[in-house]
């Protein structure tokens, strides 16, 4: 496996995600942000924060899979949420954690969460891009 993740000391231990990857593949792979779009473009989950997340994980799972990768594999991600208030934390983690059971990964890298005004499509709540390192 070529990331190792890590909470080091002195450090918050946050559960929702790991402070530091260590990468020692050698191909990158940067995944483009995805929407709660299914394979034919239709959006999944209009107005469902929980059920986009959800969505835009498992389409960074099947973009990695198309070129052999996992979310195992995942160095960073970055989270945009629209109008994102912290409120909306159990939301998001609601979506993680249906698709973590899905994908069969706890997707636990380090990542960034930032809340965005809009998307490129209105009915769009949330966007995850991804990069990742393959041996």
């Amino acid at each position: 496996m070529a990331i190792t993740l890590v909470n080091p000391d002195g450090l918050p231990q946050i559960d929702a995600y790991r402070q530091v990857s260590v990468a020692t593949g050698s191909k990158l792979v940067f995944v483009a942000g995805q929407v709660a779009w299914d394979a034919d473009g239709v959006t999944v989950g209009e107005a469902d924060l929980a059920a986009q997340v959800e969505q835009c994980y498992l389409n960074v799972g099947t973009a990695l899979a198309g070129v052999g990768g996992s979310f195992d594999d995942v160095a960073k991600l970055t989270v945009h949420v629209v109008d994102w208030t912290p409120d909306k934390m159990p939301l998001l983690m609601e979506g993680i954690a249906r698709a973590a059971a899905k994908l069969g990964a706890a997707p636990v890298p380090p990542a960034t969460l930032l809340g965005v005004a809009a998307l490129d499509v209105p009915e769009h709540l949330v966007e995850v891009e991804a990069a990742a390192v393959l041996d």
